[in-house]
Order: C-alpha cells, then sequence, then structure tokens
C-alpha cells in the first residue's frame, strides 16, 4: 500500500469521523424522544464490538512494523472505532440507559504473533463489527439505521483493505474466507 493510498484513507478516515459526529449529534437529538428496548440493545451490541475492535487493534498495531503504512492504517481504523464506541456510548447514555463498560481483556479470536495473523486479526475484527452494526440496520429509527448503515460501510471497506478482497454481504456470518471476486 503506497503512502498516497494511506493518506487517503487517512483523509477519509477524518471526514468519516466527522461525519459520525453529526450522526451522532442527531442520533443523540433523536433518543432523547426514547428509544425502544431493541434500539438500546442493539446500540448496546454496536458498542461491544466497538470496545472489542479498539481492543483488539491494538494487538494488530503492536505486531505490524511502526513505520509501514499498515501501521498508520491500524491506527486510522483503531482512531476510527474509538470515536463511534465514544458516539455509542453519548447515544445510550442520551437514551436513559447505562452503556455496558468494556471487559478488561478479551480472548482474541486468533493467536498474533506475525504480521500476516495481526492482518487477520484485523479482518475478524471489522467482521464482527459490521455484523454488530446490521442490528442497528433492522431498526424502525431513520436515524439509527443511517449511523448502521454508515458503520456498516466504513467496516465493509476497511475489511476489505486489510483482506485486498470483498465479500458480496458484509456483515453477515460465514462470509470470512469468500471473496467477491470469487474466491
Amino acid at each position: 500500500m503506497s503512502r498516497a493510498v494511506a493518506g487517503r484513507r487517512a483523509r477519509a478516515a477524518r471526514r468519516q469521523a466527522r461525519a459520525a459526529r453529526r450522526q451522532a449529534r442527531a442520533a443523540r437529538r433523536q433518543a432523547r424522544a426514547a428509544l425502544s428496548p431493541q434500539a438500546v440493545t442493539a446500540l448496546q451490541a454496536a458498542l461491544a464490538a466497538e470496545q472489542a475492535a479498539s481492543y483488539g487493534y491494538g494487538v494488530v498495531g503492536a505486531h505490524l512494523n511502526a513505520s509501514s503504512v499498515q501501521s498508520r492504517s491500524a491506527d486510522a481504523d483503531w482512531v476510527a472505532h474509538q470515536q463511534a464506541r465514544d458516539s455509542l456510548t453519548a447515544m445510550i447514555t442520551t437514551a436513559g440507559a447505562a452503556p455496558v463498560p468494556a471487559p478488561v481483556a478479551y480472548q482474541l479470536p486468533v493467536h498474533v504473533q506475525t504480521p500476516a495473523e495481526a492482518r487477520s486479526l484485523a479482518v475478524i475484527l471489522e467482521e464482527k463489527v459490521a455484523q454488530a452494526y446490521l442490528g442497528l440496520v433492522a431498526l424502525p429509527e431513520h436515524s439509527l439505521r443511517a449511523i448502521g448503515t454508515r458503520e456498516l460501510t466504513a467496516s465493509a471497506l476497511r475489511a476489505a483493505a486489510w483482506r485486498h478482497s470483498t465479500v458480496a454481504f458484509p456483515g453477515l456470518p460465514g462470509q470470512g474466507g469468500k471473496s467477491a471476486a470469487g474466491s
């Protein structure tokens, strides 16, 4: 991945962060009108996935060369997940619910000792986040569906960048190894 590509990804991450903050403000305004129990449950699931991704990207970054483009991408992705986590926490709090705190540590889905294993972990983390946001996409509240759609798309794009291929239906279980290109 070239520096130009990394620069475009970083700029895109900043644009997504600004858009996420705008969407979060709009969602908080709507949340004041009260969210359904299903909406709070979906927000909590997305929050748990973002918390796990924030933790996991610490491991990903630790196993990549610090001066590499992939390390900078991991840093940008880590920041994106932290911002999403903070937005979800604010939405849940505004809705009058208590955000579930993150565990102290997580059992990672793969053992990571090499850069290749770190990239595999990044793909898995993004797939789990995409799955969690499907819960928001399924809600009747337009602003929450919009947030779910935006974050599902962002996660799918990050997974595709790490995987170097796409999947037909991001977020659906069992899609991880199959690319849309036919592999």
